[in-house]
């Protein structure tokens, strides 16, 4: 029956067994896939109840009680694991395959090279470990540098309008500018960068708050619906 429209019978009957029993046995009552049974009860918004999940049947860890099938995984008392005492041991042969101390990744770029990153041509300036921007520096904020000097704390160097690029010779002290961090974020604002760009951005926030508060409204009305109905037991076939 995979794939084959609910009909209003067989979703009152979901709606009255999936709260009390698991999953694969409700998808047999009703002649269906587990798979078809859980998707339809996420639609709808059906939870377990309290009830079925401090079940055993449930599946869940119980404080203080446990399934058969975990105990038959549990350690036992009194077992050794494999390894005791053998901090550091390493599978024979596997040697020959180990990183050997100051190796690198064939990987690693020399000093001096040169990648793009993020939309900006940066740099390698050190081996230093840690993050890459310890290593890597955008080509622009080094021109900068060596026309102007230091960078002021609290500073960035961007591109002035129109002119910003990947090409290292384009790259020149006449492009850019250095300012502040609190300058730099008004100059990226949507209002600050075309007026319909910044209604549309008003616009879908709205949007998505609309959207969030009917998704809210429809699973808290389901549950509802589901907090009223009384529970049904499936027909016995004797």
């Amino acid at each position: 029956m995979n794939g084959k429209a609910w009909t209003m019978p067989e979703l009152a009957r979901l709606r009255a067994l999936y709260p009390h029993y698991s999953t694969p046995q409700v998808a047999s009552m009703l002649g269906r896939s587990a798979g078809s049974v859980y998707n339809k009860a996420l639609v709808l918004g059906l939870h377990k109840t309290p009830e079925y999940l401090a079940t055993e049947s449930s599946g869940r860890i119980q404080r203080g009680r446990k399934h058969p099938r975990m105990v038959a995984s549990q350690f036992k008392p009194g077992l050794r694991p494999w390894n005791t005492g053998l901090k550091g041991w390493t599978a024979p042969g596997s040697e020959a395959t180990q990183f050997k101390p100051g190796t690198k990744p064939v990987t690693t770029m020399a000093l001096g090279s040169l990648r793009i990153c993020d939309g900006q041509l940066q740099r390698k300036m050190s081996e230093t470990p840690g993050p890459n921007h310890r290593r890597w520096v955008p080509v622009s904020r080094l021109v900068w540098q060596a026309e102007r000097g230091p960078i002021p704390p609290g500073h960035i160097v961007v591109f002035r309008a129109g002119m910003a690029t990947t090409e290292l010779d384009h790259i020149t002290i006449d492009k850019l500018d250095c300012i502040t961090r609190a300058e730099n974020a008004r100059r990226n604002h949507p209002r600050n960068k075309h007026p319909e760009l910044a209604r549309l951005v008003q616009l879908k926030g709205a949007i998505t708050r609309q959207v969030k508060r009917i998704t809210q409204e429809a699973a808290e009305q389901a549950r509802q619906q589901q907090a009223h109905q009384p529970a049904q037991r499936p027909e016995s076939n004797a």
